[in-house]
Parts: structure tokens; sequence; C-alpha cells
């Protein structure tokens, strides 16, 4: 992405589309001259407090502060605020998805200089997620590559079979509903921007391009009209619930045993461990359904980098920082401990001895399969600038498609008007794919 080309046009329209947010100011970062260096530091997650006292106990010349910068919503709005009013932080947690934004809008700085060894460190498709135009743009730290979480007890019980194809997944859930009626195999949540985005891109589909300051917005594309049709006609034909995730009713019957799997990333196991606990050692893992058979594609649903910030007064310190937590063996450990998958190959070679989770006690190759899950990830998925729009527009139209019972289709292309339209009213220039 030619994103330094598009940073002093665009800055100020995506701060006012990510939204203003007031932050407190960050100290200088910098402590007396024969004290250390202190770095502030903006994340959150369970993972970060153990990351942070391993750097620091190994640092004692350069010290980090964190501070809770709530989920990755509040973070890029803040930063982008924090950026303008020039206290940003020196070091922060950015989703995958809004470091575009985070370029665009100055906040992350080119720290290609500082990371020359930690490209091989990572898989292609895990580093290609903070490079763009040759430039690189932070370290990655946890992914989230799509797979599917199942209660192997209940397919058991059942008599059913762990797809390896999404054709194979229409054919049991319908042989779910044939089994037990009161089950379903799985639910389509019309809110959930980001597994949608995954499972396109899984078929193929880019959303967003740039050739220099020219961008195609392609989320009306074939692949993604596959997937929504798709989806569509498993609720309609009723073999798979559309409802929200996570709310009560959907809780309640995931403990009855009544939702079967959950297609959704490596994360979504401990998710599952925080609403059914008294479930463990009936869930499992697997790689997520193929669009086409004898395919391995994953796409991401979810994971981080950490970026410098362009306010850092220590770019260096900051960047070996930002590398040091996600590729030693130190920083791995903490991750694994609380239950994040490391983006760095040391880390996901950690986990290989480690204990599966709690929720998967029985399924001793858990890790291994996670391993596998994550090298198969598709290079070279891009986002645009203006994510957060594309998100809202989506969720919008798939729960009027739902409500209304109307095309799944029709909902996307309402999603593609409003990102362009929004893309167009910030000053890029645009075109439909």
């Amino acid at each position: 992405m030619h994103v330094r080309t598009l940073a002093g046009a665009a800055a100020a329209a995506l701060a006012l589309s990510l939204g203003a947010c007031s932050s407190d100011a960050a100290d200088d970062g910098a402590a007396a001259a024969d004290g250390p260096i202190t770095l502030e530091y903006w994340a959150w997650g369970t993972a970060q407090d153990g990351m942070v006292e391993a750097w620091n106990a190994a640092h004692p010349d350069v010290q980090v502060r964190k501070t809770d910068a709530g989920g990755s919503t509040d973070s890029s709005a803040k930063l982008l605020t924090a950026t303008r009013a020039e206290n940003a932080p020196d070091v922060a947690v950015v989703q995958y998805d809004t470091l575009p934004a985070m370029i665009v809008g100055g906040v992350a700085a080119d720290i290609s200089e500082h990371t020359a060894d930690a490209e091989e460190l990572f898989n292609p498709g895990v580093w290609s997620q903070v490079e763009f135009d040759g430039a690189v743009y932070g370290v990655p730290q946890d992914v989230g590559p799509q797979a599917l979480v199942y209660n192997q007890a209940r397919f058991a019980e059942l008599g059913v079979p762990v797809p390896t194809t999404w054709a194979e997944f229409a054919a049991v859930a319908e042989q779910v509903k044939q089994e037990d009626p009161a089950a379903t195999l799985t639910t389509f949540a019309p809110a959930e921007f980001g597994g949608f985005a995954a499972m396109a891109q899984q078929n193929g589909a880019q959303w967003w391009t740039v050739d220099g300051d020219a961008w195609t917005v392609s989320i009306d594309d074939e692949p993604s009209r596959r997937v929504a049709q798709y989806w569509e006609d498993l609720v309609d034909r009723g073999v798979v619930d559309a409802q929200p995730l996570l709310t009560p009713e959907w809780n309640a019957r995931l403990a009855a045993g009544e939702v079967l799997s959950w297609p959704a990333a490596l994360w979504a196991n401990g998710v599952v461990n925080g609403v059914v606990p008294e479930q463990a050692g009936q869930w499992a893992l697997a790689p997520i359904p193929q669009w086409e058979a004898g395919s391995t594609a994953v796409s991401f649903q979810g994971g981080s980098a950490v970026v410098v910030t362009t306010s850092s007064e220590h770019p260096e310190e900051a960047a070996e920082f930002a590398e040091w937590i996600n590729t030693s063996q130190e920083g791995s450990a903490a991750q694994i401990e609380a239950g994040q998958y490391p983006a760095s190959l040391v880390g996901q070679e950690l986990t290989l001895s480690s204990a599966p989770p709690v929720q998967s006690p029985q399924q001793a190759d858990y890790w291994q399969v996670a391993q596998r899950i994550a090298s198969d990830t598709v290079p070279e998925v891009s986002w645009g600038p203006n994510v957060n729009v594309a998100s809202s527009a989506f969720q919008d139209a798939f729960n009027a498609a739902v409500t209304d019972g109307t095309s799944f289709t029709d909902a996307l292309a309402t999603v593609q008007e409003a990102v362009v339209a929004d893309m167009e009213k910030s000053g890029f220039t645009v075109s439909a794919g």
C-alpha cells in the first residue's frame, strides 16, 4: 500500500470517521538523564501484564509502563486523538484490520530499519498483516486464524462427522436437524462482520486493494456473494439458526447441547470455556471447512500487532520492545499461559510442549492442530482505511436481511455502497471492483 501518499489528505477524515475520543495525556516517556528510559505502552487483554513484566525484568535500562487502553475500537480512536495532540504512547496494540487506518492517520511509524531480522520469525501470511508497500508498521503479536470448535461429545452422540468442506458442513447441518430437531449445527450471526469477512477471504475475496492513490472496493464480489448465498440458503431451510452470539439465549442453548459448533477462530475455544466450563472435555478443535475439496486456505478472524507510534521519542527502543515481547521465549510463555495464541513461530513451537487448554483436555494433539491451521493462513489479505464503517454497515444490513427475510446478497451490495460513499466523502479516489 502506498500509504504515505495518502496520509496528509486522509488523516483528519479518518479521525472523524473513527470517532473523536478524549484521552489522558501520556507522560513524555523519558526519565532523568541518568535513569532508565520509560516507554508508554497502550494495550488490552490478559497476556499483556506478563509480557511487560518479562521485558522489564530483562531490560533494566528500558522500562515499560502499560496502560489498559480498552478494546480495539476504543484504543484506535484514542490513538488518533492522542497523535493529533502529540501525546500518544510510544507503543500500542492495534488489530490487523485497523492497522491501515492507523498508518494513513499518521499513528503507526515505519519501523523497517529496526525489524530487519524479524520477518523470518513469522509465517508469510502473518507477516503480511504488518507490511505495506515494502514498509513494516508493526510486529505481529497474536493471530486468530479461522478454525472450527465443535462439541465432540454431541457429534459422537448424533453420529455426525466433522465436516472438511462447506458442502459437507451443509449436509451435516441437515443431519443434525434430522437426528435432534431441537439442535442446530451452528449459528449464523448477522453482526459478525469479522467472521463473514474471513470466510470471504478464504474463498479468494479481496475487499480493499490500492494502486498508488487509487482504491478499489470489492466487498460485493463473486467470492463474497457465494458466501452470502451459502448462509442464506442454510438459514432459509431452517438447518442453521440466525441470531446473535453470546446472548443469554444463545448461551443457554450452548449449555443445553443445542448448538454443536462454532466456525470462528483459535480464540473461540476459550470463549466457549467461559460460557460452559462444565463442558470441559467435550469440545475439540478442527480446521475450518474449505470451499473447495483439497484446499487448506485459512483466513484470519482477529489478531493484533504492536506498533511504534510516530510520537515516540525512542523509536529504536520501542521497536526492540515490540519485537522482544512477541518473539522471545519469555514473552511467548506469558501469552500461552494467558490463553493467547502467539503469532511468532517461536511461540507456536512453544505451544507444542504445553498442555491442551482446559476446554479440550482430551485432545492430545490440540496444539498440533492449531499450528497446522496457523501455517495455512492465506497471504496478502488487505484491509481498507474505513473498516469501522464496513463493520457497522454490515451489521445494519444483515440484521435487516435476517429480520425481513430479504436477500443476503442485497445486504452485501448495501455494505459496498456505504463503504465506497464514505471513502469518497473522505477524499479517496475509489472504484468498485
